[in-house]
């Protein structure tokens, strides 16, 4: 199985189609980056990946973009659980670590590529409507409190791993930079960008852990219910524009990411 999934990896198509994985998750995050910039200055608007996938419906062509958005983001995904699987390394707890997170990487393309899909198909589903159905389900079974809450902790978790690797530059040894300014300039995009989305990630896991400890799905809910909860605070307005602005930059990370990824 390793051999096979070692032969599907480095299969040039496969490995342009992943590539252009990465230029669909930016395009997806510079629409969120513009949504978050226009309702810190118009309190207008919604900024998540439904809002983004829906711009991208309405767009000529847009069922066919977002057809294709699915396929590569889909690619990406399979590549990274491909990965999982062919990685070598000795050290037992390295391997298994790294395992996981390829994993981990593999799980959020693939489901942001059936969203897109699901777009392309005519569906026309709400973010924070789906994040409250969703946790009104889970309440709704056995120990549903505790399995709501441990997901919104997953969540916080997986915002605080990005803003660790924003903060340390952890993404630089998953890909080849330039040397110079340019190099430079990438890298201080992405560690930007990183914050920002690991900063909205913590926003959203504790708005899903506060509906599992009030019970009410209504509390609950996706990206753009944390930044509209940023927007409320006292200088909301800048917290909310340098968020968009670190969608942007994330953006145009993922842009430079297709090019010099370590496929």
């Amino acid at each position: 199985m390793k051999a096979a999934a070692e032969r599907a990896e480095q299969h040039p198509s496969f490995r342009v189609a992943a590539r252009c994985g990465h230029l669909a998750n930016g395009l997806v995050h510079g629409i969120i980056g513009v949504f978050a910039l226009m309702l810190a200055w118009t309190g207008s608007g919604q900024s998540d990946q439904s809002q983004a996938f829906q711009t991208i419906a309405e767009a000529p062509f847009g069922a066919f973009a977002l057809w294709l958005l699915a396929a590569v983001l889909g690619a990406l995904g399979i590549y990274y659980a491909i990965n999982g699987f062919s990685i070598r390394i000795s050290d037992t707890k390295q391997r298994w670590s790294w395992r996981v997170a390829e994993w981990g990487r593999a799980v959020i393309y693939i489901v942001l590529g059936s969203i897109a899909g699901k777009f392309a198909a005519g569906s026309r589903s709400d973010g924070e409507d789906s994040a409250e159905q969703a946790s009104g389900g889970l309440l709704q079974v056995p120990g549903g409190p505790v399995l709501l809450g441990a997901a919104g902790l997953a969540i916080g978790i997986a915002g605080i791993v990005f803003v660790v690797i924003g903060v340390r530059r952890g993404f630089r040894k998953r890909v080849q930079l330039p040397k110079g300014p340019a190099g430079r300039a990438i890298e201080a995009l992405g560690a930007f960008g990183y914050v920002a989305k690991g900063a909205s990630l913590g926003v959203v896991g504790g708005l899903v852990i506060t509906a599992a400890i009030k019970q009410d799905p209504d509390a609950a809910g996706a990206l753009d219910a944390a930044i509209r909860l940023l927007k409320d605070l006292p200088a909301g307005t800048a917290i909310v524009t340098a968020m968009g602005i670190g969608f942007l930059a994330y953006a145009v990370f993922c842009a430079f990411r297709a090019r010099y990824d370590k496929l």
